[in-house]
């Protein structure tokens, strides 16, 4: 995955709160008039649902069409589960900030294609995903299938020492 360089006012972080976000606390973000939108992950408990909220109100701005938008709106919130339970390099500690002056335990970022969008979210994590056929019985272990059952594609970058983004598009149809 390649960077986004910061090339003008609107290519800047911002400390701003999400749209429809009302957590309290500031969280960095990047709104996407032209077709890119970031944000950072912190791994506390509403971070989930921060990540759902942050991918629509970024697909609604871009007018995306409402069944796209709600099938990314699973899938990111796939990516983001996993990379919370399985990627973090440096977990949190008892008060909640994550260790080691790490910033955040991943960030998501959209990018608007022709007719669809690209879902990323980058951790810490040094492992690869593993998709792996869940047990009828089981509890866990479908978000992968679910990611690859609903995206048009979907892969991951090599895990190195700055860990990996795993990445899934979706285009409109029809």
């Amino acid at each position: 995955m390649t960077t986004h360089p910061a090339q003008s006012e609107h290519d800047t972080l911002r400390d701003e709160r999400p749209p429809a976000a009302a957590t309290g606390r500031e969280t960095w973000w990047m709104p996407g008039p032209d077709g890119f939108a970031a944000c950072a992950l912190s791994g506390s408990a509403r971070t989930v649902a921060e990540a759902r909220r942050f991918t629509r109100a970024t697909l609604d701005g871009w007018r995306m069409c409402p069944r796209l938008a709600d099938t990314a709106v699973l899938i990111v919130s796939e990516l983001v589960t996993n990379a919370l339970r399985h990627g973090a390099a440096a977990p949190a500690g008892p008060a909640g900030p994550p260790a080691a002056g790490r910033f955040c335990h991943a960030w998501l970022a959209l990018t608007r294609q022709d007719r669809g969008v690209l879902c990323a979210v980058s951790d810490g994590g040094t492992r690869a995903p593993v998709l792996r056929p869940a047990g009828e019985l089981a509890e866990s272990g479908r978000g992968l299938q679910l990611v690859n059952r609903l995206s048009d594609s979907w892969g991951w970058t090599p895990p190195d020492h700055s860990g990996k983004t795993v990445w899934a598009t979706v285009m409109a149809r029809g």
